[in-house]
């Protein structure tokens, strides 16, 4: 009898391994997602996923961004609703739009979040359709009524209202390394095109340069390793006369020949025109401009000097922010560099906004530790992690271990968000192509990453009312 059980027993543990396809003989049925609707909704809602789904008040933020349904013409893929949770997948799966739709066809889960459901042998083919609904939310994205919205829903999971942290981060844009040399060529190289197409459609001789010259010039130069300072200011001299030819053609082609333009072009041609003059500025005078332009298909990006070892400047989007209970919100967004010392005060009145609680201790880097900044949080009874200036208090131990948690607060739980963000919730380079999708971008990404956080509290708390 012990030999039976010990066979059966093992025969068991055969047939419950894991067999492939290609050798499995027996036919079975595969049910529809319409016949199982409940249970593979139940499993959608236990995941990751599902926790991110349940957290975010889906009404309220779509009168947020003002999305209707269009009643004239075919139908949309998606509800309004549909192309929030579109953006908040983006960033959840970190992938590219083509392979986010991918993905979408194949994962029923990616479809109850984006409120649709796919027959079998259904798909969606148009990849673009996930930039022209990000177009479309940047253009009524206001950061201040949706950080409300989602407040206000996630408040009675947060504790410790009355404590804060901020602190400011860049996001970095996806751009190339901007060196002079590069920046000039990219001028260059464009202006030339755009003369070659312009002679082509009109039918009209192509003015003579040194382009084809100064273009095999370049390339060897850009493959070298070291870079000599001697070479680099022949080639800026001549990518800058050069430059300035192509301007004077193109200025020319366009008083002689009459054509439409578009805004694009002319946004352009003004980019590569304020870029010349600085460039001029800064090689004859040797003195930086100002508002310095880095990119010419993203003429907002500005230098934005951190002083870290690894990188001391870096190109992007530069974010103040608030953290109430391990929940970020944005305080202030620029693409211009600001001091984030003076944004203290602003702070402190956005976290009495979103919570409605008066703020009792607010931890901040040295930079916020002015005489303003500290004036205001002593008339507003706010304790703060700054280093004590004058003597010390009869309660000097007390207010070093309280400074001691604050400052442990900051540095662990709010900049340990910032690199969470970055690695996770694709938020490392910001591939975006205009200012207002760069914003949507990051805006998404955070929120992203709260939403998760707030659905895996709202978990523990049905659990405990359930125990």
């Amino acid at each position: 009898m012990p030999k039976t059980l010990k066979i059966g027993v093992s025969f068991l543990n055969l047939m419950s391994k894991i067999r492939k396809i290609s050798q499995f003989q027996h036919t079975f049925q595969v049910q529809s997602p319409e016949e199982n609707f409940n249970s593979i909704y139940a499993q959608f809602l236990e995941s990751n996923l599902g926790k991110i789904y349940q957290a975010i008040p889906w009404q309220e933020l779509v009168k947020s961004f003002k999305i209707k349904e269009s009643v004239k013409g075919p139908a949309c893929t998606f509800t309004p609703q549909g192309k929030l949770g579109l953006m908040f997948l983006k960033h959840y799966a970190c992938c590219s739009d083509e392979r986010l739709i991918e993905q979408l066809n194949a994962n029923i889960h990616y479809q109850f979040f984006c409120d649709i459901l796919l027959s079998s042998g259904e798909s969606i083919e148009n990849f673009k359709i996930v930039s022209q609904i990000r177009c479309e939310l940047a253009e009524n994205l206001d950061i201040e009524l949706s950080q409300k919205c989602l407040a206000s829903r996630w408040l009675p999971y947060m504790k410790e209202l009355g404590h804060a942290t901020t602190d400011a981060t860049c996001y970095e844009s996806d751009v190339r390394y901007p060196t002079n040399q590069k920046l000039l060529w990219e001028c260059v190289d464009w202006s030339y095109g755009q003369i070659k197409l312009m002679c082509k459609h009109l039918k009209i001789k192509l003015p003579r340069t040194k382009y084809l010259k100064w273009k095999n010039r370049y390339f060897a130069y850009s493959r070298k390793r070291r870079k000599p300072a001697k070479e680099k200011r022949v080639l800026t001299r001549s990518f800058l006369s050069l430059l300035q030819k192509l301007n004077e053609d193109l200025d020319r082609i366009e008083q002689d020949y009459c054509f439409e333009i578009s805004k694009k072009y002319i946004k352009r041609r003004d980019a590569i025109r304020k870029v010349y003059d600085q460039q001029w500025q800064l090689f004859s005078t040797g003195e930086k401009p100002k508002n310095r332009i880095v990119s010419i298909a993203k003429s907002y990006l500005r230098p934005i000097v951190r002083g870290k070892e690894i990188k001391k400047v870096e190109f992007g989007a530069k974010v103040n922010k608030l953290q109430i209970d391990g929940i970020n919100f944005i305080e202030h967004l620029s693409f211009d560099a600001f001091n984030e010392g003076t944004r203290f005060q602003s702070s402190v009145r956005l976290s009495q906004e979103l919570t409605h609680t008066k703020l009792t201790v607010m931890g901040a880097d040295a930079i916020f530790a002015t005489n303003a900044n500290r004036k205001f949080a002593s008339s507003n009874n706010i304790r703060t992690d700054f280093c004590r200036k004058g003597r010390a208090g009869k309660h000097e131990e007390s207010r070093k271990q309280l400074a001691r948690m604050i400052t442990k607060e900051r540095a662990s739980r709010l900049e340990g968000s910032f690199g969470k963000e970055k690695e996770h919730y694709h938020l490392k380079k910001v591939k975006a192509r205009t200012q207002k999708n760069e914003i949507l971008w990051i805006f998404f990404g955070i929120h992203t990453a709260n939403a998760l956080e707030i659905g895996r509290r709202m978990t523990l708390e049905k659990l405990k009312l359930a125990a």
